[in-house]
């Protein structure tokens, strides 16, 4: 893979079986140093709630401390889900972070819940506001971090301190073509959930260039793919590393969620057909291997992308073999 291809980290603060929410947040405490350390580019948290096996349910405190582990790192979103939130409470978070950790914070953004519908409800109070007005609840927070609005803008006599005058890098986050299209008109840079819509990478990357104008933030697109990626030193190691998180989908889609199972778990599991026609459909944008098998998929998968960089995620039950997977990955 090229060396001009940047890599990242997306972390999910992953919840073995066996063990604590506490203990997977020091987790990635852990893996934010080994990640600068071995000189991944940036650091993102995601937004997700009512999943017992993942950690992150609020990305800015996390991000606050994940930035105050380390030194050289970028840290960030990946992402904030917006219509979760008001904009001014984002803009002020994210300010602070900024006023506080100058120059390494990003602010992701996506316009799904990342949770169900029930969960999303609890979290906003009412139905509203919705995904579709993702463009709008956009502007706000822009408006609040640069501290402009129109002349007849409600919001025009507010100022978000610290906010305004702290705007982080802003990304918009997708897995279909509308924040690709959405981010293209804007002129932002643009992540794409490879690791779980990869069926729709290449549609959303060239709609996100072809919709692509230039602004004072960025001159040309730019796309940064997430990777679900298990690599170990045996093609056998990787596999069986990577097949928690294939029992921990297949329970998702059926409705238990719980924490991430070991291997033993998904070895021993029941699979049905349908299941392992489920997994197999999942699996199949997953990058699985040695470091040699791995470093080539992902070299293909930048050779039909043009992305400029990825972001890897690995969801493994051993916290050794998953930091041990992203210092191959990085090596190669």
């Amino acid at each position: 893979m090229s060396d001009e291809v940047k890599l990242s980290v997306l972390d999910l603060a992953p919840v073995p079986d066996g063990s604590t929410p506490a203990d997977a947040l020091r987790n990635s405490v852990e893996l934010v140093r080994l990640a600068e350390r071995l000189g991944y580019h940036r650091y993102w948290v995601a937004e997700h709630h009512n999943m017992p096996g993942i950690a992150s349910s609020s990305p800015p405190v996390l991000i606050g401390h994940l930035a105050s582990a380390t030194e050289r790192i970028r840290v960030g979103s990946g992402g904030v889900m917006l219509p979760n939130h008001a904009p001014l409470v984002v803009a002020e978070q994210f300010g602070m972070l900024s006023a506080l950790h100058d120059g390494r914070i990003d602010l992701g953004l996506g316009r799904a819940p990342g949770t169900d519908q029930v969960t999303a409800h609890a979290l906003r109070r009412d139905a509203s506001p919705a995904a579709d007005e993702f463009p709008r609840q956009l502007g706000e927070l822009i408006g609040f971090l640069d501290g402009e609005f129109p002349d007849d803008h409600p919001y025009g006599a507010i100022t978000a301190v610290p906010g305004k005058g702290y705007r982080p890098p802003i990304w918009l986050l997708g897995s279909s073509g509308y924040s690709a299209q959405l981010a293209g008109a804007l002129g932002m840079p643009f992540s794409f959930a490879h690791h779980f819509a990869g069926d729709n990478t290449l549609p959303a990357v060239e709609l996100y260039r072809s919709s692509f104008r230039p602004s004072p933030d960025l001159a040309e697109p730019y796309v940064m793919l997430g990777v679900s990626v298990f690599c170990a030193d045996t093609e056998d190691e990787a596999r069986r590393m990577a097949s928690s998180q294939e029992l921990s989908f297949l329970q998702l889609r059926t409705g238990r969620p719980g924490p991430l199972p070991s291997p033993e778990q998904a070895a021993n599991y029941p699979y049905t057909s349908l299941d392992r026609q489920l997994m197999e459909q999942r699996g199949q944008h997953t990058v699985v291997g040695d470091p040699d098998q791995v470093a080539h998929q992902l070299t293909e998968l930048v050779a039909k992308t043009g992305a400029q960089e990825l972001m890897v995620t690995t969801q493994a039950w051993d916290h050794k073999a998953r930091l041990h997977s992203y210092e191959l990955v990085i090596a190669h």
